[in-house]
């Protein structure tokens, strides 16, 4: 195995798409790849990288989700090891507490984007994890809640910050409840 040199942001959107999926899925890495538009050594890569750090379970062929390790390391974690500032006005897809599930609660105001041209969307540019996020969030609706979430824990006021930790404590217990079958 490789000396381990830390996660990367791509890792942490991996570990969200896992918990966006249906309980019944069981993902080859190729499948990952395109989901998550990745190469299929950069999929096997993150998976080492979150089972070392103990965010997956040790057994190589689980894609379990550590649940209480994956939300300690998002609320605590995240926001420093990769954390988000607003940019320049840009257009692109709405994230962050502009983007459901928390626009319904704090509105679009001010409103943060991914870059993205196909987005319709003028905001505060904010940097995806990694430049894969906009594709891999318009391939799964959940996994954009998540992302957006994500962003808001990375980026967020107190009151979005706390809201979405809640979301994403919820969201990743839920998945984990579901794949145990409870």
């Amino acid at each position: 195995m490789r000396k381990f040199n830390g996660l990367r942001p791509q890792d942490i959107v991996l570990l969200l798409k896992l918990v966006a999926s249906s309980k019944a899925r069981v993902w080859l890495g190729k499948e990952l790849a395109n989901e998550l538009s990745l190469s299929a050594s950069e999929v096997s890569e993150a998976l080492a990288r979150c089972r070392y750090s103990r965010l997956l379970a040790p057994d190589p062929g689980s894609h379990q989700v550590q649940a209480r390790a994956l939300i300690e390391f998002l609320l605590y974690g995240l926001p420093y090891v990769f954390a988000a500032h607003a940019g320049a006005q840009a257009r692109g897809i709405q994230t962050a507490s502009s983007a459901a599930p928390l626009n319904k609660t704090f509105g679009t105001e001010p409103t943060y984007v991914w870059p993205n041209a196909a987005g319709e969307a003028w905001g505060a540019a904010i940097e995806p994890l990694y430049p894969g996020v906009a594709a891999a969030a318009q391939k799964d609706a959940r996994l954009y809640e998540l992302l957006a979430l994500v962003d808001a824990l990375r980026l967020g006021r107190p009151r979005e910050r706390r809201v979405a930790a809640q979301l994403v404590e919820a969201a990743i217990t839920q998945h984990v409840s579901a794949a145990n079958g409870n």
